[in-house]
């Protein structure tokens, strides 16, 4: 694991289909560390995060369970999903243990509901770090930029965008993200250039 930001530790996984890679987030927090979308981890990596410990687990989207159970076996951590997603990765053998509800405050975090890909996504919000996590509401590919993913796999499309456009009017300059390359500064306004090809 490396560290992005201060109390901000990351691990990735490249996706060769996708060409880019996913990534694992952990948030050190003194009410209790918070493992975001968690990638498998080689040894070194659980080890890590078995030390630091790992208080609960934030799963954004139905397709982003990835190393959930292990992690949750490893540490005795909580994992959290959307309802509207969790029957899903339960379907895949996930173990969900309570719901993620927009609106509510988790640590420093703020739970975003951002549909469209799945009803049940949402994205993280730490305000006063001006950070945004994301999972399949948007990617950072190619590297600096915004994108979506195929439309091909959304939901609902639309109902994605308008998600987008609400997101951009959040306050941040960091952007995490699930898949593809992270963007630490001026994330906003990439992903405002975004918002503007989406047309009227």
């Amino acid at each position: 694991m490396n560290e992005v930001l201060p109390d901000i530790l990351g691990w990735s996984r490249l996706s060769p289909p996708h060409g880019y890679d996913f990534n694992g987030y952990l948030v050190r927090d003194s009410a209790g560390n918070l493992c975001i979308d968690p990638v498998q981890p080689d040894e070194a990596s659980l080890d890590q995060l078995a030390r630091l410990g790992v208080a609960k687990i934030l799963l954004t989207n139905r397709n982003h369970s990835r190393a959930a159970n292990q992690v949750r076996e490893r540490t005795g951590a909580q994992v959290l999903m959307h309802p509207d997603d969790a029957e899903h990765a339960r379907g895949q053998g996930t173990t969900i243990d309570a719901p993620l509800v927009p609106g509510e405050r988790i640590g420093p975090l703020v739970v975003i509901g951002a549909p469209g890909k799945s009803p049940g996504e949402v994205a993280l919000h730490w305000p006063s770090r001006r950070i945004l996590f994301v999972g399949d509401v948007v990617i950072g590919n190619p590297p600096g930029r915004c994108s979506l993913l195929r439309e091909q796999v959304m939901d609902d499309p639309a109902r994605l965008r308008r998600s987008v456009i609400e997101l951009a009017k959040l306050d941040f300059d960091t952007l995490l993200v699930g898949d593809g390359t992270p963007i630490l500064g001026e994330a906003k306004a990439r992903l405002l250039e975004l918002v503007q090809t989406f047309g009227p």
